[in-house]
């Protein structure tokens, strides 16, 4: 019985220690842990912009010269340089040279690897193919006439061809009733006159086409010989214009035309043959 009153003291005191001890360390085991905020930025993290690359230090850049080789002209050079900048990092330097048919990169080895390699792709030489036209003059059914024109046309570029005389026509005169009048002349294009071009397509080839063929008219359509409209000759003009898809090796008829004051008829015919 006396040993009571000192064991009540120690679980008295015990329960006291917890009773100020137990509100701190629950309080501690609950405060949430505090973390340094992180300040992302474009040049800290460049794998949070998928986009782009890092711009490398001026030690990593090199200089190089591309020569285009198959470009002819000014619009493909450009399309190429297009290509460039839009595949390769914006920080890289390029630059066209026209009359060196040359493009100038400043950029890193990688980059200079993906230039050459667009490059290589698109600076290819064009498909090239010969179109033989052929005019067939026919006169009240009867074959009188057979022309053919020949052009070799590259694919994406336009070719012309002209075969005929320069007219010259009387457009002004100075000092006119004096001995020193001189007349002022302009010179029409008399003949036949080709403008084509050709494209690649899934069906064949599709051709834009231009003929014309022009003529002067009779002397008896000029009017009086000692009028105003001596020097004014009338010019007979027939035009066909418009695009078809052409097979290769195939004929095919772009339009036939009837001559007006006359049994004459025209059919105009068309064939592609690749040009090895």
């Amino acid at each position: 019985m006396s040993l009571m009153p000192r064991t009540l003291t120690l679980f008295a005191a015990s329960a006291l220690t917890l009773a100020i001890a137990g509100p701190a360390a629950f309080a501690q085991s609950n405060k949430p842990e505090v973390k340094p905020a992180e300040i992302i930025t474009p040049e800290a993290k460049p794998a949070e912009r998928p986009s782009y690359q890092a711009r490398p230090p001026a030690s990593e850049f090199v200089f190089k010269t591309y020569y285009l080789s198959s470009v002819s002209q000014q619009n493909d050079a450009n399309e190429i340089l297009i290509a460039l900048r839009n595949m390769l990092e914006p920080w890289t330097k390029l630059y066209l040279v026209s009359f060196q048919n040359a493009i100038e990169i400043y950029a890193p080895p990688e980059q200079q690897a993906l230039a050459q390699k667009i490059i290589g792709d698109l600076d290819r030489n064009r498909k090239a193919y010969r179109l033989t036209f052929t005019l067939a003059d026919s006169d009240a059914g009867k074959r009188i006439g057979i022309q053919h024109f020949s052009v070799i046309v590259a694919a994406g570029q336009r070719t012309t061809l002209k075969q005929g005389s320069k007219i010259p026509v009387i457009t002004g005169t100075f000092n006119p009733g004096s001995q020193s009048a001189q007349n002022q002349f302009q010179y029409l294009d008399v003949g036949m006159n080709f403008d084509v071009s050709l494209d690649d397509s899934p069906n064949g080839l599709r051709l834009k086409s231009k003929v014309e063929d022009t003529a002067v008219g009779n002397p008896s359509e000029f009017g009086n010989n000692s009028g105003p409209l001596a020097q004014e000759p009338i010019i007979h003009q027939t035009t066909l214009e418009g695009t078809s898809v052409v097979t290769l090796g195939k004929p095919l008829t772009l339009g036939s035309i009837d001559v007006p004051g006359s049994t004459r008829h025209v059919d105009i015919e068309v064939v592609a043959e690749p040009v090895s």
